[in-house]
């Protein structure tokens, strides 16, 4: 099994973490690594897929299910707590190269901490183990390039 690298994403709600996150992974992807991503759902419990019969699975009380066609697979587990580390214990089954984490601002992996104004700055003294800041104002594609190079080295 390999040892993924491992990157947080992190910042305030609707500072664009979820747009970060889909351009690095896309960047990461056309250097051909496998990438995982873990997305922390702040606002209660995520939504199951409704109207079909691997949701009515979990509905009727399964703690986990997998569904595979094609070479996907949709995996849809439940209990009263999972913590960041087992929810990345889960993805290095998939083998990636790298995981990206959105959000869980405590964990202490390396992050890109993105700000929306001078209001948030006080993550700085919050968080840990910040690598990079990204502002409104500073160019996305270049420092997605940067934590790239840094990732496949």
């Amino acid at each position: 099994m390999v040892t993924p690298k491992i990157m947080q994403v992190v910042g305030y709600q609707n500072s664009g973490k979820t747009t970060f996150v889909t351009q690095l992974v896309q960047a990461l992807a056309e250097k051909d690594l496998n990438v995982a991503t873990i997305k922390h759902h702040g606002h209660g419990e995520p939504d199951v897929v409704s109207n079909k019969d691997s949701s009515r699975h979990i509905l009727s009380g399964a703690t986990a299910t997998i569904v595979e066609g094609e070479g996907m697979l949709l995996m849809q587990a439940k209990k009263l707590n999972w913590t960041l580390e087992e929810q990345i214990q889960v993805l290095t089954y998939m083998n990636p190269d790298v995981i990206i984490i959105e959000g869980h601002k405590k964990a202490n992996y390396p992050k890109v901490l993105l700000l929306r104004d001078e209001t948030d700055q006080s993550l700085i003294e919050q968080l840990s183990n910040i690598k990079y800041i990204v502002t409104k104002d500073d160019n996305n594609e270049v420092v997605i390039k940067e934590i790239v190079n840094k990732l496949i080295r």
